[in-house]
């Protein structure tokens, strides 16, 4: 308001220079009638115009002065409206000053408690952040001392179970051999028995065929003497029957000797025919009698295989009984050694089976520790890198807090854009602990899902936890 004043002393003063210039314009003219050394004489006419234009100069300084009067009237009414207004405009500036005091003083109160604010949340802060520190490391040395436990354990019970496994093994293989000892036990005494049961029917046989044999010695002999009284019987007839003949030729001849002379001749050859007839027929009867004597023998082994089969036809159906029946108990004694091999590659095979799921949960198992071990190592690792950020961001936070608090008295855009941010970055933090809290209830979830399902196939394959032995396993939380 002081500067103001200055334009209105500069226009008053225009107004009290404004009625002195026509005295100027005159004394000018004064002093160009007085310029000479002599008066300069002017006519009427020169006299008449200079004197209207003197009247008109004073109408127009007359008009002027009164326009000048009325200015200054003018001014002297707006000065006064001006000096009441500026009045006016101290009293509502002090007015304003005290507000603005009390504002000030407001906002002195406003930034105490904010500090006392910003000192009770960087407590908490610092206080949170030790508090979450405190837990991980807990926890982190919590979680190595449970899987190096945890390691220990399950390399003791991977020796227990490797031990059992060995004595499995070697009680399967002695219970095939125990198997294999009592089949050949039982092979041994079939066989026996079978040789026993041979023996047996070999002397049955042997006494068999003797009987047969002096049976058909006997007929032989008997067959013989009767082909020799048949033989000798028609040795008699045809010696009966040539006698007979002879006499008969005999008493022709006496009867027709004197009229058959000429047939004497004849009938000697006749004689001497039937003489030949007669050697032929013993030649006839020497041959079969060779040919009886040839064909006794083939007679007698035909008889003697003629019985011997009788016999074993006999005693075929118990041979062949006996046979069946000792078949059928080696196919039954093959088809229990086959069913022990067949069992024993079953078991063989489930046992690979067994292993080779073992090695692969194994594999799969240590894949998993080894993943979770890495992931935790990382996040543990991400964890301490986030916490030395944190701290930095903390260190720059009170940084800007001290600018904050220094800059405080100046400008209250500045304490609101302070807050801001130090709303923004605890709510940040607060949420950066909500999502590591999160990550770790979610690692510890995956781990617990992980050991159900390796204890489920455990005692899906009916194996004990106890005896398994698995290197970098981590117990259950």
């Amino acid at each position: 308001m002081g500067p103001k004043k200055e334009p209105l002393k500069k226009s008053s003063a225009a107004g009290k220079d404004k009625p002195a210039a026509p005295k100027k314009k005159k004394s000018k003219g004064d002093a160009t009638d007085g310029d000479g050394d002599k008066p300069v004489l002017l006519s009427p006419k020169e006299m008449k115009g200079q004197l209207e234009s003197l009247q008109a100069d004073k109408m127009r300084e007359e008009q002027e002065r009164n326009f000048v009067q009325l200015e200054r009237d003018k001014i002297a009414s707006f000065l006064e409206i001006k000096k009441k207004e500026l009045e006016q405009a101290k009293v509502e500036l002090r007015i304003k000053d005290r507000n603005l005091e009390e504002m000030e003083e407001r906002h002195q109160d406003e930034i105490k408690v904010y500090n006392q604010k910003m000192k009770h949340l960087l407590y908490e802060q610092h206080n949170n952040i030790a508090a979450v520190k405190a837990e991980h490391e807990v926890a982190l040395k919590l979680l190595r001392e449970q899987t190096t436990k945890r390691e220990m354990e399950l390399l003791s019970e991977q020796l227990g179970l490797k031990e059992k496994i060995r004595e499995l093994e070697l009680a399967y293989e002695d219970t095939i051999k125990q198997v294999k000892l009592d089949h050949g036990k039982e092979l041994t005494k079939m066989k026996q028995e079978y040789d026993v049961g041979e023996k047996e029917l070999q002397t049955k046989t042997e006494k068999k065929i003797k009987c047969i044999r002096d049976d058909c010695e006997l007929r032989r002999k008997q067959e013989v003497h009767e082909v020799e009284e048949r033989k000798n019987t028609h040795i008699n007839e045809l010696m009966k029957k040539h006698e007979k003949a002879f006499t008969e030729i005999k008493c022709y001849y006496n009867d027709i000797t004197q009229n058959n002379l000429d047939l004497i001749k004849t009938l000697k050859e006749d004689v001497t025919d039937m003489k030949k007839k007669e050697a032929a027929n013993e030649k006839l009867m020497y041959d079969i009698a060779q040919e009886n004597k040839r064909l006794t023998e083939p007679l007698t082994r035909a008889l003697k295989e003629v019985e011997t089969l009788k016999k074993q036809l006999a005693n075929y159906e118990k041979d062949k009984l006996s046979l069946q029946q000792a078949r059928t108990a080696l196919a039954e004694h093959s088809k229990m050694v086959k069913n022990l091999e067949f069992e024993k590659g079953a078991l063989q095979q489930k046992f690979d089976e067994v292993t080779s799921e073992r090695d692969e949960l194994y594999k799969r198992f240590e894949n998993g520790v080894f993943e979770l071990q890495k992931k935790s190592n990382l996040k543990n690792l991400l964890i301490q890198r986030k916490v030395q950020v944190l701290e930095e961001t903390l260190e720059k936070k009170d940084a800007q807090i001290g600018e904050v608090l220094a800059f405080a008295n100046r400008d209250p855009n500045v304490i609101q854009h302070a807050k801001d941010n130090v709303n923004h970055t605890i709510d940040s933090k607060n949420k950066e602990i909500r999502q590591l809290r999160y990550e770790l209830g979610r690692l510890t979830k995956a781990y617990k899902d992980l050991s159900v399902a390796f204890k489920t196939k455990l005692v899906q394959y009916k194996i004990p936890l106890q005896e398994m032995g698995l290197p970098f396993y981590a117990s259950e939380f």
